[in-house]
């Protein structure tokens, strides 16, 4: 029998740790069941409210759904929806039901604090969200949390790690994800208009029951200090979801380094996106970045598929060394994630306009896969450890990244200024291999004379980005046609390294933080339109050391 008042708080904590972002405020709802209708409201407080009556709450569960309608949303596209939102997704959370947005509606989300928790199967379907940025309470509240049911909990007595370690000191209920900081130690000390002081070395990684690490995504660092240690444990089962069509009015704040995190956050693991599109209107002429609309954290085993996004446009302003800046503003970010998987995936604008900025970005992520995607960008900011772009089309801004591992692109064409570039911002650094085969590369799309390379990067050896930088150790290149017929009159051929450093021209320059160079490059059918040689840099000193086998 239903208790005629039942009273559950749902005041859930969820750890975040974010770099440069105001946490999300818990999930703070109030459900109740009496007598009187299914009713939605919010307090002085500003806590929502939620009564369903006894006899929605057994049909409710008979169906096994509930539709946003069922808690009053009007979706007539201008009656704000976001509480009656909110609340059916705590009420389905509460009593494990899905949720279905009702066919046809088209929601408007206007600028309450608000979150809507998601830990149940959502169905967007065919219908419309109209999420408005133009005034806004809180530009750090996310519109939905995909949340796990599991609880993080501290670590205790995880005092050091090593690189490749196979198994930690720990024993828990269940496999989980562990993701440990030193805060003595800093990496990614960034360099350049946007520089930094750098970040806490962190990693990321999943261990079984026994504390065996899953060496499909190591570890990646050795920690001599470990100040803070969290577990969260895997969710067993595949949380889905599908559908909608979102809609973001852009914002009108200043150009500035003030992201807005107006968007959907996956912190939950095990989780399929499944045919979402995003859309952007009313960009002008300023307005602040953007974080991602789709962004994972803290999570593994995502799958982002069927999925059309938006670049946002590219803003400018003044940089952390008083210089102008592009601001980078993403549709797409994945942090602290392992084993993302993004397959047939899209954008609505065009992929080599300059105008718009790169699509996606990462931090702190593993084994990341692009299979079937257009976008204008693959990008990793603070380290990937093993990356995959096959049957792809890249952009404007092509192959951006930084890491460790194994890089691998196959079957794609890429339109960025090289094949890849390693962020010089970071080090141009690349601790592994890199596997390059049935590509084809039009260096700068073709849209203007360029000297081709297929790596590009800077290094000139007097910063400290808080680790040793490496070029990738061996090289293979299979099947690679570059499509290089629109160069500059002096052109002298393609080149595979550019000129990493113009002043490493002899011995006489000495690097204070030394760079590891290249050992070998194995090159198969590599072809070029204009019909020059593939050289290995302009800087033939910096690259003397680097065997080149042609096969």
């Amino acid at each position: 029998m239903i208790k005629r008042s039942l009273l559950i708080a749902s005041l859930f904590s969820f750890f975040f740790v974010t770099y440069g972002q105001v946490e999300n405020p818990p999930e703070n709802v109030v459900i109740t069941s009496k007598k009187k209708e299914t009713k939605v409201f919010e307090n002085e407080s500003g806590v929502l409210h939620v009564n369903v009556s006894r006899k929605n709450i057994k049909n409710f569960k008979k169906k096994g759904v509930i539709l946003y309608s069922d808690f009053n949303a009007i979706g007539d596209g201008k009656t704000d929806d976001m509480d009656a939102i909110a609340a059916t997704h705590a009420f389905a959370n509460a009593h494990n039901l899905k949720v279905k947005a009702d066919e046809g509606f088209t929601y408007y989300i206007g600028g309450k604090d608000r979150s809507a928790v998601i830990k149940t199967d959502t169905d967007f379907g065919n219908a419309s969200f109209i999420i408005d940025d133009t005034n806004i309470e809180n530009k750090d509240t996310s519109i939905f949390l995909v949340r796990s049911s599991n609880e993080p909990f501290k670590l205790n007595g995880l005092k050091s790690l090593k690189k490749n370690q196979k198994k930690i000191d720990i024993s828990l209920e269940e496999s989980s994800l562990i993701t440990v900081t030193n805060s003595n130690t800093k990496h990614y000390i960034r360099y350049g208009l946007n520089q930094d002081n750098g970040s806490d070395q962190t990693d990321i990684f999943v261990v079984d029951k026994n504390g065996n690490v899953d060496m499909d995504a190591p570890i990646i660092w050795d920690f001599d200090q470990i100040t803070k240690a969290t577990a969260l444990p895997i969710d067993k089962t595949t949380l889905y979801i599908t559908g909608g069509h979102f809609t973001t009015i852009a914002n009108k704040a200043a150009s500035k380094y003030t992201y807005y995190s107006r968007n959907m956050v996956i912190g939950r693991s095990n989780v399929i996106v499944d045919g979402l599109e995003h859309h952007i209107k009313g960009e002008g002429e300023h307005g602040a970045p953007y974080r991602g609309f789709v962004s994972t954290r803290d999570c593994a085993y995502i799958t982002i598929k069927n999925t059309i996004l938006t670049g946002h446009k590219m803003y400018r302003t003044i940089g952390s060394a008083g210089k102008p800046v592009s601001m980078g503003s993403y549709d797409l970010s994945l942090t602290r994630s392992l084993n993302v998987t993004v397959e047939n995936c899209s954008q609505t604008n065009d992929i080599n306009d300059g105008a718009y900025w790169g699509l996606q970005s990462s931090n702190y992520s593993k084994n990341l896969v692009y299979d079937n995607c257009t976008f204008s960008r693959f990008d990793a900011h603070k380290g990937v450890a093993n990356a995959t772009i096959r049957n792809s089309t890249l952009g404007h801004m092509g192959i951006n990244a930084i890491g460790c591992g194994t890089l691998v692109v196959e079957n794609s064409t890429i339109n960025g200024r090289n094949l890849i570039n390693l962020r010089s911002d970071y080090g141009s650094t690349w601790q592994g291999e890199v596997f390059i085969k049935d590509c084809v590369f039009v260096p700068s799309g073709g849209r203007k004379p360029t000297s081709a390379s297929l790596f590009g990067g800077t290094y000139t050896g007097k910063h400290d980005f808080g680790y040793i930088c490496y070029m990738p150790e061996k090289i293979t290149i299979e099947n690679l046609q570059i499509k290089d017929t629109n160069h500059p009159d002096d052109y002298l051929g393609p080149a595979i390294f550019n000129n990493f450093n113009k002043n490493m021209t002899d011995a006489s320059y000495q690097e204070e933080y030394p760079s590891v160079k290249t050992k070998e490059v194995i090159l198969k059918n590599v072809t070029t339109a204009s019909g020059k040689e593939l050289m290995v840099s302009s800087n033939p000193y910096m690259f003397k050391d680097v065997k080149v086998i042609t096969k």
